[in-house]
C-alpha cells in the first residue's frame, strides 16, 4: 500500500481540528514528533521547510492542493513521499522513516496492544485503522497502519489538512 492509500484510509472519518502550531520544535533523531521530524514542522510553510534544506520535492506526486516532498536523509523512491505540504496549511503529513519512534516508543513493528498502552485515548477512524491525538500538540495526530498485527506505516498529521480525503 502506498502513502498515499494511508493518508487516504486514515484520514477517512476523522474530525478535522484545529492547526497544530509550528512553533514547537521538532524532534531529532530518532524521536518521530511530537510536532515533526528531522527539522521539519508541523504547519511549517512550503517556503520554510525548504528553507530548512533537509528536503527535496517529488515531481509528478502533487494535488491541486498539496505537494509531495521527501525527507533528503530518507529518500521514498520513485513513487512515494515523506511528507506532503498543503498549499492552504503547510507542512501537513509526515511519514515515519524506518527505525524511529514516536515520544512514547512505537515505530514500525509496534503491536496494535503496545499503541493502546502508550496511548489509552486511542481511537479507530471509519476506515479501521487506529489514531491517537498527539499529546501536547493541539490539532495533530499520529495514525497507524497494521498488517498482521503490526505497524507497518506511521504518520504524523494535521488534523486540518487537505492532502488526503
Amino acid at each position: 500500500m502506498t502513502r498515499t492509500a494511508l493518508a487516504t484510509l486514515v484520514t477517512a472519518g476523522l474530525t478535522l481540528g484545529a492547526v497544530a502550531p509550528a512553533a514547537h520544535a521538532a524532534t531529532s533523531g530518532t524521536t518521530f514528533g511530537p510536532a515533526g521530524y528531522g527539522g521539519v514542522k508541523l504547519g511549517m510553510s512550503a517556503k520554510a521547510a525548504q528553507a530548512t534544506g533537509k528536503i527535496s520535492h517529488k515531481k509528478g506526486l502533487d494535488s491541486p492542493s498539496c505537494t509531495g516532498w521527501q525527507l533528503k536523509a530518507h529518500p521514498t523512491g520513485s513513487d512515494g513521499v515523506g511528507l506532503y505540504i498543503s498549499k492552504k496549511h503547510g507542512v501537513a503529513m509526515i511519514f515515519a522513516p524506518k527505525g524511529v519512534k514516536t515520544p512514547a516508543g512505537i515505530g514500525l513493528g509496534s503491536t496494535y496492544k503496545q499503541i493502546k498502552k502508550a496511548y489509552p485515548k486511542v481511537k479507530t477512524a471509519a476506515s479501521g485503522y487506529p489514531y491517537v491525538d498527539v499529546p501536547g500538540v493541539t490539532g495533530a495526530y499520529y495514525s497507524f497502519l497494521l498488517q498482521k498485527g503490526k505497524v507497518y506505516e506511521m504518520a504524523l498529521a494535521l488534523h486540518k489538512q487537505d492532502c488526503a480525503n
